[in-house]
């Protein structure tokens, strides 16, 4: 009884062991991931940097968003799966229907912006962000002051970086909203 009780406690111990350095190492994993993607944008971004021909001056840093990384899991995870690459998923979906099915909503905002950076073939977050700057329309997503917020995902060899921006109506605006003197009118831009 008492071997079986020693043997028992040592195997759960061990298990449970096991499983607090796993779990502690994939989080490990995620946050040197997040913080290396947001050292990188946010020093470019500090800096301001050519993209293309255009001087882009500086601009705010960007936040780290769940939603947005969620996003970006999800297409990066669909076009491993699928083996494609395109910024339209293989059921027709754009990126602003996947950010905002993901839940980054529009609703109650003054502004609402999104945009969506994909790669393919890269081995590091380096590399990734070295070819987004070097392609100017990757590098103007980059530097956009639209942007306050960005979630970045990978899936294999394919990056997505979904980027986001929110802007709350004042005090004086959401009062007039709630007496009904403001009217909200959403546009689209075409693609």
């Amino acid at each position: 009884m008492t071997k079986r009780f020693i043997f028992g406690t040592l195997s759960i111990f061990t298990v449970l062991t096991f499983c607090f350095f796993t779990h502690k190492d994939a989080l490990s994993a995620s946050a040197r991931f997040k913080n290396e993607f947001l050292y990188r944008i946010n020093s470019i971004r500090a800096q301001g940097c050519n993209c293309g021909n255009t001087y882009m001056p500086p601009v705010p840093p960007l936040t780290w968003n769940n939603t947005l990384e969620a996003a970006a899991e999800g297409h990066a995870e669909d076009m491993n799966y699928k083996n494609y690459f395109s910024h339209y998923s293989k059921d027709g979906r754009n990126m602003e229907d996947r950010i905002v099915l993901a839940g980054y909503i529009f609703k109650g905002y003054k502004s609402f912006a999104v945009g969506e950076n994909i790669a393919f073939g890269q081995q590091s977050i380096a590399e990734v962000m070295d070819g987004w700057l070097n392609s100017p329309g990757h590098c103007h997503n980059l530097m956009n002051a639209e942007f306050k917020e960005v979630g970045v995902a990978r899936a294999g060899t394919y990056w997505v970086q979904d980027f986001g921006g929110r802007e709350n109506f004042n005090q004086q605006q959401q009062k007039m909203l709630k007496d009904g003197k403001l009217i909200l009118k959403r546009y689209r831009a075409s693609e």
